[in-house]
C-alpha cells in the first residue's frame, strides 16, 4: 500500500507543480510587459486586461498536457480530460476576445474625433467598433463549435446532418430572417458611410446624435437625453435626415413673427451685430429675409451657421433671444399686437 500511494499521487502532484511553473513563467512575462508599459501604455493595458484570462488559460492547458502525459488508464481519465479541454477552449476564447478588444481600443485611441471636421474619423471609428464586435462574436461561435466537435456523438451526428443541411438552412433562414437582416444592415451602415457614430440625425421626428451602432440596433441620443433605440434595418429601409454626413458644420433657421412696421434693414444689421459678437458663429452664413407677409404679420427668417449641431442650437437660441430683446427695447411698435373686439350684445 505504501508503494501504491506514491504512484497514485504522482499525476496530481506533477500537474500541480507544472501549473505552478507555468503560472510563474506567466507572472515573469506579466512583470516584463508592465515594465515595458511604462513607456508604452498600450502594453501596460494589455498586461493588465489579459492577465487573468491568461492565467486561467495557461493553467488549464498545462493541466491537460500534464495529465495526458502522466496518466494512461482509469475510468476517470477520459471524462476529466474532456472536461478540462472544454474549459480550456472557453478560457482561450476569453483570452482571444480580450486581445481583440484591446486591439480595438488601441485603434480607437489613434482616431481623434475631437477635431472640427471629424467626418472621416467618425467613419473609421464606426467601422472599427463594428469590426471589433463581429470578430468577438465570431470568436464565440468558433469556441462553441470547437466544444461541440469534442463530443464523438456530435461528430457522428454531423455526418448525417449534411444530407438535410439544405432543409435546415431554409428553416433557420426563416427563423432568423429578422436577426440576419438587422446584422447585415448593421454591416451595411458601417461600411456604406450612410451613418456614423456621433452623426446628427433627425429620426421619427426627433433630433439627436448617434450614440451607439451595433450589429442589430442603433442608439440615438435625443437632445433631452432620452435614447431612441431602432433596429439597424430601420436606417436602410426608411428615409432619415443626416445633418453631418458630408461635414460637421451645419446651418439652421430662426423664425420671428413681427408687425408690418418692422424696419427690416435695421433688423438685418442687428443680426450681423449679434453674430459678430459671439464665438458660436463660424462666419459662413448669416442671412435675414422676409419669407411671408400675411394675416397681419410679417415672418422674418434668419439663417445662421455653426461648426457643429450643438453649437448651432446654442447660436439659434442666442439669436432668437437677442432679436426679441432688440425688438422690445428699440422698436416696440414692431412687436405683434392683436386687437380683440367684443361681440355686440343683442337686445331683445
Amino acid at each position: 500500500m505504501g508503494r501504491v500511494l506514491p504512484v497514485v499521487l504522482l499525476p496530481p502532484v506533477t500537474a500541480a507543480i507544472a501549473v505552478l511553473v507555468g503560472l510563474g513563467l506567466l507572472q515573469v512575462l506579466h512583470r516584463f510587459l508592465r515594465r515595458l508599459g511604462r513607456r508604452r501604455p498600450l502594453l501596460d493595458e494589455l498586461a493588465v486586461r489579459a492577465h487573468r484570462p491568461a492565467q486561467y488559460t495557461v493553467a488549464i492547458l498545462v493541466l491537460h498536457m500534464t495529465l495526458s502525459l502522466t496518466t494512461s488508464t482509469g475510468r476517470w481519465r477520459e471524462p476529466l480530460l474532456h472536461g478540462i479541454e472544454l474549459v480550456g477552449i472557453g478560457m482561450g476564447a476569453w483570452l482571444v476576445g480580450v486581445v481583440l478588444l484591446w486591439i480595438e481600443d488601441g485603434a480607437l485611441r489613434r482616431i481623434r474625433t475631437d477635431v472640427r471636421d471629424n467626418r472621416s474619423a467618425r467613419r473609421v471609428h464606426t467601422q472599427v467598433v463594428v469590426i471589433g464586435r463581429v470578430t468577438v462574436l465570431a470568436t464565440a461561435v468558433v469556441a462553441v463549435a470547437a466544444m461541440l466537435l469534442t463530443f464523438p456523438t456530435a461528430r457522428a451526428v454531423g455526418a448525417s446532418l449534411l444530407a438535410s443541411a439544405a432543409v435546415a438552412g431554409v428553416i433557420a433562414g426563416f427563423a432568423a430572417q429578422t436577426m440576419l437582416r438587422s446584422v447585415i444592415a448593421g454591416l451595411q451602415l458601417a461600411f456604406s458611410d450612410a451613418l456614423r457614430l456621433d452623426d446628427v440625425v433627425v429620426v421619427e421626428g426627433e433630433w439627436g446624435r448617434v450614440e451607439e451602432i451595433t450589429l442589430t440596433y442603433v442608439v440615438v441620443r435625443i437632445w433631452d437625453d432620452r435614447r431612441l433605440v431602432l433596429p439597424s434595418s430601420y436606417f436602410t429601409d426608411n428615409p432619415f435626415q443626416n445633418w453631418t454626413r458630408t461635414e460637421a458644420a451645419v446651418m439652421g433657421t430662426v423664425f420671428v413673427d413681427v408687425d408690418w412696421t418692422v424696419p427690416v434693414a435695421a433688423m438685418r444689421a442687428e443680426l450681423l451685430r449679434i453674430l459678430e459678437g459671439t464665438k458660436l458663429w463660424d462666419r459662413r452664413v448669416g442671412v435675414l429675409q422676409v419669407t411671408d407677409a400675411a394675416r397681419g404679420l410679417v415672418q422674418v427668417r434668419c439663417v445662421v451657421s455653426a461648426e457643429d449641431a450643438p453649437t448651432l442650437w446654442d447660436l439659434r437660441c442666442l439669436v432668437r433671444e437677442k432679436l426679441v430683446e432688440w425688438l422690445r427695447e428699440a422698436h416696440p411698435g414692431a412687436v405683434p399686437r392683436f386687437q380683440v373686439q367684443d361681440a355686440p350684445v343683442s337686445r331683445s
